[in-house]
């Protein structure tokens, strides 16, 4: 049994790596559960062992991002430093990982339309509580006096992220910015910001 999970687990995984690339490349509706299969080596038959549809592969790609995001900004938003160095290193982080997986930024920022009516609803839960947990750190800040309280942190929280969501935009992999400097700079300007 654990062979065939090990077996098992590339597939799978092989299959996700193509979906992001293809459905970042081409966008999802561009993109045919044929041409998936076809780059992932697979048959069709082996697609469905492990997914029921083109959307099951899109919803995965969605919780998969989400899980990462979230994960990351817990282990940071728990440590035992000082908030502003907790917020400075979760902003940093969320930039530096959106670069890192570029496809998977393109994709959720531009597929969310695609999603079947649950997914939507479950991404988009997911979603605002990780901007919770976020902006509790702005709050937690204010409260401290080390953050600036004259400006709602809901409004701190939407202005940084409709940052971030434009990254795949604009970011190359051959321009002169790492993802983390870019990803530093991005914190700066936050931190400097909400400095009373």
């Amino acid at each position: 049994m654990a062979r065939d999970a090990t077996v098992a687990e590339p597939v799978r995984n092989r299959l996700l790596a193509e979906a992001t690339r293809l459905f970042a490349e081409r966008g999802f509706e561009g993109t045919s559960v044929q041409e998936i299969v076809a780059a992932a080596g697979v048959t069709k038959g082996a697609m469905y062992h492990y997914f029921d549809s083109k959307d099951d592969l899109l919803a995965e790609i969605y919780a998969r991002v989400l899980r990462m995001q979230m994960e990351r900004l817990v282990k940071f938003a728990d440590s035992d430093a000082p908030v502003e160095e907790r917020l400075h290193a979760a902003a940093m982080d969320v930039i530096i990982t959106s670069i890192e997986n570029l496809p998977d930024t393109k994709i959720f920022f531009r597929s969310t339309h695609q999603l079947a009516p649950d997914v939507y609803k479950m991404v988009r839960a997911q979603r605002r509580r990780y901007h919770e947990r976020f902006r509790d750190l702005v709050l937690e800040g204010q409260r401290a006096g080390v953050f600036r309280d004259d400006i709602p942190a809901d409004m701190v929280v939407n202005f940084f992220f409709g940052s971030v969501h434009h990254l795949s935009t604009w970011y190359h992999p051959d321009g002169e910015l790492s993802g983390e400097q870019i990803g530093r700079y991005f914190a700066d300007l936050l931190l400097r910001a909400l400095r009373p």
